[in-house]
């Protein structure tokens, strides 16, 4: 095992990043590691994944002890996204992951994941006041009605392939749709469900991803190495910088991964 410093300078630019915005590291780790590092897209998915697993914990941590999770929106979701991940790592383990067509799968979804994303970090704000329009200002009662449930699970399905296949799709993403479903909960309940719910999906999606012989573990190291700091200095710049203006930077760069992503 040799130890990579440039690993961990990309987790110190990473986890700060994440400490400013809130978005999830997947979106920015996977595609660094696949582009600037030459990583085959399958170890780097499979890598980001217990690498979030593990930055994800501490936000649990902190989540649960404001009490901003919401048990039911976790629950709905795992009923969807852990057979989703499941079932996707079972067709990763019976297939050439090394092969043409399996690489330009993943690299494809994960750059229109970035375009759909680079998209959430701009417009959320108008995408969801247009939601608002279309469904009606409606106020949920308890228990939740079995549709808003049923669509849950559905995202939950959705983020359970999303995740596994890319690593991305739990962040701008899923919090985006969960404040279509549940528009009268407070941002940060669903902020905060959404990190929960993400720590067994990932857990899950690495370890089968280590089964299979997708995880560098040096590299896994030498970022979280870099990343703890960096989220915890990301977190002490946000209150000074303009959250707004580096969202949109964030997404223009989002935007410029997914074209060399898409375009090979």
């Amino acid at each position: 095992m040799t130890f990579e410093p440039h690993y961990s300078l990309s987790g110190l630019f990473v986890g700060a990043l994440v400490g400013i915005t809130g978005v999830g590291g997947g979106s920015l780790m996977t595609p660094l590691l696949v582009l600037l590092f030459g990583v085959h897209p399958a170890t780097a998915v499979g890598t980001d994944l217990l690498y979030a697993a593990i930055t994800k914990t501490a936000g649990t941590a902190v989540h649960g002890m404001h009490g901003r999770v919401n048990w039911k929106i976790v629950g709905s979701l795992a009923v969807g996204s852990v057979p989703a991940a499941l079932l996707m790592l079972w067709m990763l383990a019976g297939v050439d992951r090394k092969s043409i067509g399996v690489t330009n799968t993943i690299t494809t979804a994960l750059g229109w994941l970035l375009v759909m994303t680079s998209i959430m970090l701009v417009f959320r704000g108008p995408i969801l006041e247009l939601a608002r329009r279309a469904i009606g200002d409606r106020t949920p009662p308890q228990p939740q009605p079995r549709t808003i449930l049923a669509l849950t699970v559905i995202l939950g399905f959705l983020l359970g392939v999303l995740v596994t296949l890319t690593s991305v799709g739990a962040g701008a993403l899923a919090v985006t749709i969960l404040l279509v479903l549940y528009p009268r909960l407070d941002v940060r309940e669903i902020v905060g469900s959404d990190i929960v719910h993400a720590v067994p999906l990932t857990l899950i999606g690495g370890t089968g991803y280590w089964l299979i012989g997708e995880i560098d573990w040096p590299m896994l190291l030498a970022l979280l190495i870099g990343s703890i700091p960096g989220i915890i200095i990301g977190s002490l710049l946000a209150p000074k910088l303009h959250e707004r203006t580096i969202r949109i930077v964030l997404a223009l760069t989002l935007a410029v991964v997914a074209w060399k992503l898409l375009t090979g």
